[in-house]
């Protein structure tokens, strides 16, 4: 089969489309005819800082397909069913071998492109928002990078259970854009101090909930909009900061910070994230949540599709396509 593999760390100029082993059905998993291949911000990470696990090696967690094969062991999945799956990695290719525990099946109307970039997106957002962040009616949350994947879902998601939204980006036809989601605050983050900003719409009170996904100097700056007892959600690195956190920040004004890492929590609380992903689905499918596609490139595309998505000019998920 055809995947897009890399030897060793570096840019998008390292991958390479190659003809590798077809891989192998487990007893509990399920092999995938990929249709469609979501690009999440966890695979430019792991293509760029972490050693890969073999070489070579297919990065990729998030795809969906068809099933050709069902493990000996499995019992709720069929063959000719159409699925998207999380895996370790794997899903930059023609065909991904997933445990059978992490796909769920499409309701028949979703079509395959927007379920595709589903699962993480939407589990993480609920993660933040909900079972760590306890978000509430009537309160407010700022949520950073509103026009990436986890950003546009954690909007809506907040929108819907009546929170009061403030989002920031860099660029402003993505804010305009983000406007349409809803009663939508922005902030340009280039151009405005965001804190100055936060306090002003707040009448100097401050915010509930910060969900950040960028992390090294904006954390303590997000911490400082938070009202008094707010919660700061940390999330993701997407600033390739790594600059540290003083915890002292939280102490004055009674505030706290949790981490989010959705690997560990759909391993710790597996029912309940499968359960909010299948609903997720379901509510996408319904047209109750929205994906937005902003490209679609060929697997043989992959470096494009990445020096694309460095550029950050785009607005929601790219898609590969094998």
């Amino acid at each position: 089969m055809k995947a897009a593999v890399y030897y060793e760390n570096g840019g998008p100029e390292v991958f390479r489309v190659e003809d590798v082993p077809l891989p192998t059905c487990a007893p509990d998993g399920v092999l995938i005819k990929v249709s469609s291949i979501s690009i999440e911000g966890g695979d430019q990470i792991s293509r760029e800082t972490v050693p890969p696990v073999n070489t070579p090696h297919i990065v990729g967690y998030q795809c969906a397909g068809e099933i050709l094969e069902v493990g000996s062991e499995v019992r709720d999945r069929l063959v000719g069913q159409r699925v998207v799956c999380i895996v370790s990695w794997g899903s930059h290719a023609e065909y991904v071998a997933a445990p059978a525990a992490m796909t769920w099946p499409l309701p028949p109307s979703l079509n395959i492109d927007i379920a595709s970039a589903v699962p993480v997106a939407f589990a993480t957002a609920n993660e933040c928002l909900f079972t760590v962040g306890n978000l509430q009616k009537g309160q407010s949350v700022l949520i950073h990078g509103g026009s990436g994947a986890l950003g546009l879902a954690a909007i809506q998601m907040a929108v819907h259970a009546g929170a009061s939204v403030f989002t920031t980006s860099s660029d402003d036809a993505k804010l305009e854009r983000l406007k349409s989601y809803g009663p939508v605050v922005t902030i340009n983050n280039v151009r405005e101090n965001f804190v100055e900003a936060i306090r002003a719409q707040t009448g100097g009170v401050g915010i509930d909930l910060v969900v950040d996904s960028i992390a090294g100097k904006t954390l303590p700056l997000s911490v400082a909009t938070l009202k008094f007892g707010g919660r700061a959600i940390f999330v993701g690195v997407s600033g390739r900061d790594l600059e540290g956190f003083d915890p002292f920040a939280l102490w004055p004004n009674c505030t706290s910070l949790h981490g989010v890492y959705m690997p560990r929590a759909f391993e710790a609380d597996y029912v309940r994230n499968h359960a909010v992903v299948a609903d997720c689905l379901d509510k996408v499918a319904r047209g109750e949540l929205k994906v937005d596609i902003d490209r679609v490139f060929s697997l043989s595309d992959v470096v494009p599709a990445y020096e694309y998505l460095q550029s950050r000019k785009g607005f929601g998920r790219v898609l590969l396509r094998p």
